[in-house]
């Protein structure tokens, strides 16, 4: 692909006001060399953007139908296809299986307990004609809950979840089921392909850690996770998707397992070291990358904008591109935003 083209001041210039994250405010689309969802392709598929993508580059599906059947966003709560039961917490601003009434307290009684759904008699003709998708930006389909340890916890509760992975009377049961939540991901990936053919990618939603540490060893991850996440980013591939993951918490010694599943990216909360991250793996899986972080109000413009032309020298690298993390709270103002991108733009020129 040709990035011979010399950044313009009048790429800056705003020629319309994309939707904002859950309903937040809306997204600059500026006057670019090519749409931000072509650069969101040369990231992925080349590792040589025409800048560094910035957190309004990509835009992110959760079809109505999925988050009645299998997530968890309506205020007034759902029951998920499975049968279980999801109340709102408005504290939090998304909702929980009430803990303590677990649907199952075994992971070995899934198989008399759970019924896969059959996503086939979903109305999905309906669902496309409701959802359409803006071609201009890269738009990614949210799984959110997840298949694999975010869904046991939905079944089980935490606690006996987390005890299931390395209990070894319950272990074979947790490897069968995430073998069939899987496939059950893949033909929702089916599904989502045909009906929303422009569909850019899916974001795979697994939380894996707290503020401080994972949930579980390296080893359960390898055993009971990894190969399950690599059926399903294989079967994105061979859609002509990219796959990325959600994983809340502190999961940076994780990545190794995050790379052998397969993901093409992953956007680590702050309590992470996302930059030591991007040193050490940014050539095997695209990190978002949160800049240090500074107070706006404290910060002359001029200091933003040179902390912006610091953070786009180094972390625009063809071969081991980042993204601009959207973690990066209040760091992401409006200047320092808008100068990685003038910054970028003149590195991946080069």
């Amino acid at each position: 692909m040709n990035r011979r083209i010399p950044y313009e001041p009048s790429e800056l210039r705003v020629i319309d006001t994309l939707p904002g994250f859950f309903g937040g405010s809306g997204q600059p689309l500026r006057d670019t060399p090519v749409t931000p969802r072509e650069n969101i392709a040369a990231l992925f598929y080349d590792k040589h953007p025409y800048w560094l993508p910035l957190p309004e580059n990509t835009g992110m599906m959760i079809a109505s139908l999925y988050k009645e059947m299998l997530g968890r966003e309506r205020p007034e709560g759902i029951t998920d296809a499975f049968g279980i039961k999801w109340e709102w917490v408005e504290s939090a601003g998304g909702s929980i299986v009430h803990p303590g009434k677990p649907f199952m307290e075994n992971a070995n009684e899934w198989k008399d307990k759970i019924i896969i759904p059959d996503i086939d008699a979903w109305d999905w003709e309906a669902e496309a004609q409701k959802t359409k998708l803006d071609c201009r930006v890269s738009t990614t389909m949210s799984f959110v809950n997840g298949f694999w340890f975010e869904r046991l916890v939905s079944f089980m509760d935490f606690a006996p979840a987390a005890m299931a992975l390395i209990d070894d009377d319950q272990k074979n049961a947790v490897k069968s089921l995430f073998a069939e939540m899987t496939d059950l991901a893949c033909k929702l990936v089916d599904k989502f392909c045909a009906y929303w053919p422009a569909l850019d990618g899916f974001n795979i939603h697994d939380d894996w850690g707290s503020q401080r540490a994972p949930f579980f060893s390296q080893e359960v991850a390898e055993e009971l996770f990894v190969p399950y996440m690599k059926e399903l980013t294989d079967h994105i591939h061979a859609k002509g998707r990219y796959a990325t993951l959600h994983s809340c918490g502190r999961g940076e010694t994780r990545v190794k397992c995050f790379i052998d599943g397969g993901f093409d990216g992953w956007d680590p909360q702050a309590m992470n070291d996302t930059q030591k991250l991007w040193n050490d793996y940014g050539d095997k899986i695209c990190i978002s990358v949160v800049p240090d972080q500074f107070d706006p109000e404290k910060t002359s413009e001029e200091e933003q904008r040179r902390r912006a032309r610091e953070y786009a020298e180094r972390f625009s690298k063809p071969g081991k591109p980042a993204q601009l993390g959207h973690y990066g709270g209040p760091a992401l103002s409006p200047a320092f935003v808008e100068e990685v991108y003038i910054q970028s733009r003149h590195v991946f020129n080069r």
